[in-house]
């Protein structure tokens, strides 16, 4: 999981984060998982065959919130967009394999000119 060091307070000559700062990244973490786990819940349904998608989906979502001030407020949101996202991009790629003709042999070379 990637956080935003740049934007943590600092303390001591080795720069290493303040406890707090480390709870509460802490916390935000585990509230992230949390709010995942309910949107993976509700659109797995949907993705059946293609649990890799929503997974790729959500963890774009996270590091997307991960880059912002509050991952906890944009998260859930986005992670809905992402995980409709994919529910979409299946549903048409099922369009197309559905409608696809069946291959077909290719024709025989007549062998009249042997």
């Amino acid at each position: 999981m990637k956080t935003n060091l740049n934007k943590l307070e600092y303390y001591g000559e080795n720069h290493l984060p303040t406890p707090a700062t480390v709870s509460r990244c802490a916390q935000v973490a585990a509230q992230l998982e949390t709010a995942k786990n309910v949107v993976a819940a509700e659109f797995s349904g949907q993705l059946d065959g293609h649990p890799t998608i929503l997974r790729q989906a959500l963890s774009e979502a996270e590091a997307l919130a991960w880059e912002t001030n509050y991952p906890h407020l944009v998260f859930a949101t986005l992670a809905m967009e992402k995980a409709q996202a994919a529910v979409t991009w299946e549903n048409r790629q099922q369009l197309f394999t559905r409608h696809r003709p069946a291959p077909t042999a290719p024709a025989a070379a007549p062998l009249d000119h042997v």
